[in-house]
């Protein structure tokens, strides 16, 4: 019950959204918790408007996004990923939204 009120307390603002989360529970009993970022597939799935994505990426594409929402998705997920630096996060992202079947149009960034 006390994870319960901390957690909804803690994300009262993200109401809806779908959120990873890290417990760690002590010998104690006692606990903490992480919450992440959301996927940055369901990120994708709302930037592009569609309800899911392609069971053939490579063949239908569902949607698309541009390079600046790529981007802005990135920054938010930046400590979440596996990565050192905003390009090679963008990469990710990019790489994410092409195996969903969502098109990434325009032309890339340069930082």
């Amino acid at each position: 019950m006390q994870f319960c009120k901390q957690f909804n307390g803690r994300t009262q603002d993200l109401a809806g959204k779908v959120l990873p989360v890290v417990i760690t529970v002590y010998a104690d009993k006692s606990f903490d918790f992480v919450i992440k970022q959301p996927p940055v597939a369901v990120q994708l799935i709302e930037a592009a408007k569609v309800k899911k994505g392609s069971s053939e990426p490579h063949v239908n594409k569902v949607g698309s996004v541009n390079w600046e929402q790529v981007k802005a998705i990135a920054e938010i997920k930046m400590e979440d990923l596996n990565c050192f630096t905003l390009d090679a996060a963008i990469s990710m992202v990019a790489g994410t939204a092409r195996s969903m079947g969502i098109t990434v149009e325009g032309e890339r960034p340069t930082n």
